[in-house]
């Protein structure tokens, strides 16, 4: 095969072909039917708390729990194996690895039971860490694909086909939950087919995952081979991350965008962790069952909003700078964040899906193709897309566990919702800092 050459069309669209293939598991696992699954399974059980770990836990902290331990592994093992990977010169090997082992990770959640709470923790676990380790390999590739000026273009366009190909996907589930004798779907003595059906979703997504991930896999380069002695190559990913932060005292524009980034994301990332737990809870839905569809509709609005989200933002950022869109888009969050506040009834609740939608989109494909525009030309791209998803993740950590403390604290998720807000005006603040020129250093030695 003649290897694609940097720019192509048939590269770029290989590269963005992986969101297709990998964004079922964001929207179905993640967001729409595994949240629900999780609290059916408990409610059908009519109990509340388990026991594990040597003690009792309520279902809720418990998930949440795991879900943070992913993250903080996910953020050590980052950058560990992006110096091997940098170093043997093949990080396609080591994103088909994570991509295989989220999705069958994804499969395995179909025997996900209170009987076999273990076992479909850590597969819930290792989908997590699939999911985000083979795309911060993903993410690495975008200056190896694609020219500065091409790169928030085919970034908007490859969550563009994610948001359409999980929702597609989303839809065949969702028509397996509702109507599961039309698909043959019967429940095992003393189970519901609801629940069934959802556990064969998931075996869907680690299905689809697989097959679509061929694409990109197919013409995505090896990687590229950096120059090492081959001494502590484990350590070399920490290495890098040292180095990488060494050369941000040069790259003024990039440290600062970090750092805005960072604080932003946090918040984020924590809305699209929360947001079903939210509405399930602070929403006067009615029934269970209006529960369950106003909660899977408002997931639908934000998924196809945010594909508009992404193309117009990719057009504003082209008319009016990367920058001063995205300090448009935390403001428009942080507008966001109150109105959720007063947020009571269903309609109000498909509102804000739609706003969180249009925003969700642009941010996080303008995000990750500015913090490419503002990287030194060079082919250590992994080093410092490592970096960029370590601070993503630590940030989710950290935004997580603060919603999580001000919600217990207060006694009411609608305060965290405003503290997330502070941290979105912070964001927007510290961007309009990134273009400012730095303050002129003192000459010496004849300079």
């Amino acid at each position: 095969m003649t290897k694609p050459i940097k720019g192509s069309k048939k590269l770029l669209n290989a590269w963005a072909f992986y969101d297709w293939a990998n964004s079922v598991y964001n929207l179905v696992i993640s967001s729409a039917i595994f949240p629900i699954f999780y609290g059916a399974l408990f409610r059908a059980a009519n109990v509340e708390k388990v026991t594990i770990f040597g003690g009792e836990i309520a279902r809720a902290p418990l998930i949440s729990y795991v879900t943070s331990a992913a993250f903080l592994f996910i953020a050590i093992i980052t950058p560990l194996l992006s110096g091997i990977a940098d170093y043997l010169g093949n990080k396609k090997r080591f994103m088909q690895f994570f991509c295989y082992l989220g999705a069958f990770s994804c499969i395995g959640l179909n025997w996900f039971s209170l009987e076999n709470i273990y076992f479909g923790l850590i597969c819930y676990f290792f989908g997590l860490v699939g999911f985000w380790v083979s795309l911060a390999f993903n993410n690495s590739y975008l200056p190896d694909v694609a020219y500065p000026e091409q790169q928030d273009a085919i970034s908007a366009k490859a969550y563009s086909i994610g948001y359409i190909g999980s929702v597609l996907l989303l839809l065949v589930n969702l028509a397996m939950v509702m109507k599961p004798d039309l698909f043959g779907i019967v429940s095992d003595e003393g189970g519901l087919a609801e629940l069934k059906a959802m556990q064969y979703s998931f075996v869907t997504v680690g299905i689809w995952w697989i097959v679509f991930s061929q694409v990109s896999f197919y013409f995505l380069p090896l990687g590229n081979k950096t120059e090492s002695d081959g001494k502590n190559i484990i350590l070399n990913g920490f290495k890098e991350l040292k180095g990488v932060w060494h050369q941000m005292g040069e790259l003024v524009k990039l440290k600062r965008y970090l750092g805005a980034f960072f604080v932003y994301s946090m918040a984020v990332q924590t809305v699209m962790l929360i947001a079903t737990f939210f509405g399930e809870e602070e929403i006067a839905w009615g029934s269970d069952n209006e529960r369950t569809m106003g909660l899977i509709i408002s997931i639908l609005v934000i998924q196809l909003v945010a594909i508009l989200g992404a193309t117009v933002t990719a057009k504003a950022s082209q008319v009016f700078g990367n920058i001063k869109t995205l300090v448009v888009i935390n403001i428009l969050w942080v507008a966001l964040c109150i109105y959720a506040y007063y947020v009571i009834t269903p309609i109000d609740f498909y509102i804000a899906a739609g706003c969180v939608g249009l925003v969700m989109g642009g941010i996080q494909a303008l995000s990750r193709s500015t913090y490419s525009k503002f990287l030194p030309d060079t082919t250590d791209t992994t080093s410092f897309f490592s970096f960029f998803d370590v601070a993503e993740k630590i940030g989710i950590v950290i935004g997580t566990f603060l919603y999580g403390y001000v919600a217990q604290v207060t006694g009411n998720m609608r305060n965290a919702i405003i503290f997330l807000g502070v941290f979105f005006l912070i964001g927007a603040v510290m961007l309009l800092r990134v273009n400012k020129k730095p303050h002129p250093q003192l000459k010496v030695d004849g300079e």
